[in-house]
């Protein structure tokens, strides 16, 4: 006999851990309930890793508060006015949250009233396969028939596509992002209608929601066929502000089992949108990317420019020298990558490149200031020059002049 859904339910480990039974039985009191709800019943379902786990309960906010405190656990009211309480149970926290259903609506701001009805608790959530819920034992609860477009990967909106976008329009990113994530076959077409319709919506959100859900978009397996949908809709230049290579990011995706470099974000938004080194700094303000972020982004970019010039072998120790092993192995994805898009066949000089770039060790200049001024060379501005110089003499060797060589090199003690 084949297993069930609530069978793979009760199996799964996450539901099983002594910290989260911890929660579950400090706020089931009093004729209270509370289930695991949204991504981990999904993940669960669809055999994806669970990394959090969210619950939603008929307690109120204050009851969940004191139960916790009560049964020896740590409660952090991190959004009470929503009714959500993160308990720290086991070193692991956990979301609880308060049934709640919408009043009114003004976007982000809905008036919402706690309550105990599962099915509104439900209807105010985004896609269908995020309004399943479990309880302790594994039992499944499923009010608005999501399981079954859960299990065939189908991303739908719940009620009527236009209206849950209209409470916030990050739910159109969301509806690419999830389907990039766990989608099968084509796009729900009256979410893609509705988010074709809502667009313009995209303007008014913040900078910062913006970059985390791309982020998180750029991560997932069907990314290319999201973000080619996106294009092709327009939502893409609304998004980030500019156009993009789909094709050039869709080659580099196929490097996927090459290079576990290709789901990062950072690459994968110099493939998509760097034409010119301004495009990095447009979509890293449109992004709020961290100063790490940008870094890499930027080494990126100029580490392709020299690929493009040199993918031999021998270039290897130099662009490691340069950019990094990090960079230089992001600028030969970048190449390989158009490379691929272009149908070119001048591709197996990377595959060497890259692997000669994951072996190599980094250079490491073998002289110091220190090693000139006992050499006899005067302290100063001028010290700099000559370290420069011998540099990039040492670099012109292939890295092979020693110390005493550089030394030698670097003129008459003063």
């Amino acid at each position: 006999m084949s297993e069930g859904p609530e069978d793979t339910l009760r199996a799964a480990g996450w539901l099983h851990e002594p910290g989260l039974q911890a929660v579950f039985s400090a706020v089931e009191q009093d004729g209270d309930t509370a289930r695991a709800v949204g991504g981990a019943v999904r993940n669960t379902l669809l055999g994806h890793p669970v990394s959090d786990v969210d619950i939603a309960t008929t307690a109120r906010p204050e009851d969940v508060m004191r139960r916790a405190s009560t049964a020896g656990l740590k409660p952090i009211g991190t959004g009470l006015d929503h009714g959500t309480i993160t308990i720290v149970s086991d070193g692991f926290p956990y979301e609880v949250t308060t049934l709640r259903q919408d009043v009114e609506t003004f976007g982000r701001q809905a008036r919402v009233v706690f309550g105990r009805d599962w099915e509104l608790d439900a209807k105010r959530r985004d896609f269908t396969m995020n309004a399943l819920y479990v309880d302790r034992h594994g039992a499944l609860h499923d009010p608005l028939g999501g399981l079954e477009d859960c299990l065939a990967r189908h991303v739908r909106f719940i009620g009527d596509p236009d209206s849950r976008i209209r409470e916030d329009y990050l739910r159109i990113l969301r509806f690419f992002r999830i389907y990039a994530a766990y989608g099968r076959g084509e796009l729900d077409r009256e979410g893609l209608g509705a988010c074709l319709r809502q667009r313009d919506g995209l303007r008014r959100l913040s900078a910062e929601r913006i970059g985390h859900e791309m982020r998180r978009l750029l991560r997932a397996p069907l990314a290319p066929d999201a973000i080619k949908l996106m294009n092709d809709c327009g939502l893409w230049e609304i998004a980030t502000g500019g156009l993009a290579r789909v094709d050039d990011y869709a080659a580099l995706r196929q490097l996927e089992r090459t290079a576990d470099e290709t789901r990062d974000p950072e690459l994968g938004l110099v493939v998509l949108a760097g034409f010119v080194r301004e495009d990095l700094e447009r979509i890293s303000e449109r992004f709020r990317l961290s100063n790490a972020e940008r870094k890499r982004m930027q080494t990126a970019w100029s580490a392709k420019k020299r690929v493009k010039q040199t993918d031999a072998v021998s270039s290897a120790p130099s662009l490691i020298y340069d950019f990094g092993r990090q960079g230089a192995i992001d600028g030969a994805l970048a190449v390989w990558a158009t490379r691929i898009a272009r149908k070119s066949e001048e591709t197996f000089s990377l595959e060497k490149l890259l692997i000669s770039l994951r072996e190599l060790a980094v250079p490491e200049f073998p002289l110091k200031g220190a090693d000139l001024i006992a050499a006899g060379h005067t302290p100063g501005p001028a010290l700099g020059v000559v370290l420069k110089r011998l540099e990039a003499e040492w670099k012109d060797s292939d890295f092979a002049m020693s110390k005493q060589q550089l030394i030698d090199l670097s003129g008459s003690s003063s």
